[in-house]
């Protein structure tokens, strides 16, 4: 039998479009049995073809300056902290970051993230990313975006002058997690900069990691935080444990209990894009394509920061095979 809350929450949700489900509404979900995942994903299927329908986004980023970081988050290859035996290298000249844009695009991506490692920018740094966006804005289609570390408001309304339309800053967890994961910045740096972004006229996207050990109440907690901050698109990541981080021997997440973190993002933000990224294909394997039944309707495609991504050709098939139309998101 089908389970009643499940039910009548994705009623409520399909009826009235201003209805949101409670904190308490989003705990019960998060603490359904297993074998009552199913109906759960059935339910967020369904919110997603109300407010979605057949549309998929598709993602794709550079790694426009790796390592060095000052930050010590647990789970980072790119954290100075760490000795995980990445290749470093400053922020890719204005060809490359063009050049890379290009291939994607070629390739079927509809949105493209320069993403640069550390806390902030150089002024220089900034100019570049700048620029780059404008040529890119002139020779394809993409949605551009970018994830350059905290903002100030002179920076964000910079990034928008630019050509940029979206700011990519994950919070990575819940509030109240956080410093188990990060302890070199506040929680509140990140939110500040997700505030800014929103006020000088850019789409933000926000989310996390799971499987960092958080709880699923924490999990909830970052959903409502996410929706609070009514950003527009939300990627999800999967921990891929990398050998010497802080989160090295952390086990996967099984497909299942990813597919249910999924579904339980759909119920809390019914209308946002939520978008699938790192670490898919280790956690999912080959459940991917069950991210949509389970609610998404987005997927980075291409390869990750420092680790590999499935072939573009592979997901786009996927994508086809489903019946599903991939096109530009925030």
């Amino acid at each position: 039998m089908f389970n009643k809350d499940v039910l009548n929450l994705t009623e409520a949700l399909l009826k009235d479009e201003n209805f949101r489900i409670s904190p308490a509404e989003a705990c019960r979900l998060a603490n359904l049995p297993e074998e009552e995942t199913p109906d759960l994903l059935l339910g967020a299927n369904k919110i997603r073809q109300k407010f979605k329908q057949n549309k998929v986004v598709t993602c794709s980023i550079t790694n426009a300056k790796s390592g060095f970081c000052s930050e010590n988050c647990a789970f980072c290859a790119q954290s100075s902290y760490h000795e995980t035996g990445i290749e470093p290298h400053p922020l890719l000249s204005e060809e490359r970051l063009v050049g890379d844009a290009l291939q994607l695009y070629e390739k079927g991506a509809t949105e493209f993230s320069m993403v640069t490692s550390g806390y902030m920018l150089t002024d220089e740094e900034m100019g570049r990313i700048g620029r780059a966006a404008g040529i890119i804005k002139e020779k394809t289609g993409l949605l551009l975006c970018s994830s350059l570390g905290v903002l100030t408001r002179e920076r964000a309304f910079q990034l928008k002058a630019s050509g940029l339309t979206a700011y990519h800053h994950n919070l990575e967890t819940a509030r109240s997690f956080f410093d188990q994961i990060c302890t070199t910045h506040d929680y509140d740096d990140d939110v500040e900069t997700v505030r800014l972004a929103k006020a000088a006229g850019l789409k933000v996207c926000s989310g996390g990691i799971l499987g960092l050990g958080e709880t699923w109440e924490q999990r909830v907690e970052l959903a409502l935080t996410l929706r609070d901050l009514d950003v527009d698109s939300i990627p999800m990541n999967f921990l891929n444990p990398i050998p010497g981080t802080k989160m090295a021997a952390r086990p996967l997440l099984s497909p299942r209990e990813a597919l249910k973190c999924i579904a339980l993002f759909r119920f809390i933000n019914p209308r946002k894009d939520i978008t699938i990224c790192g670490g898919r294909e280790v956690t999912l394997r080959d459940q991917q394509s069950w991210i949509f039944l389970a609610g998404a309707n987005g997927l980075l495609i291409g390869n990750y920061l420092t680790t590999q991504g499935r072939d573009c050709r592979a997901d786009m098939e996927m994508i086809n095979d489903l019946g599903l139309v991939a096109e530009k998101g925030v």
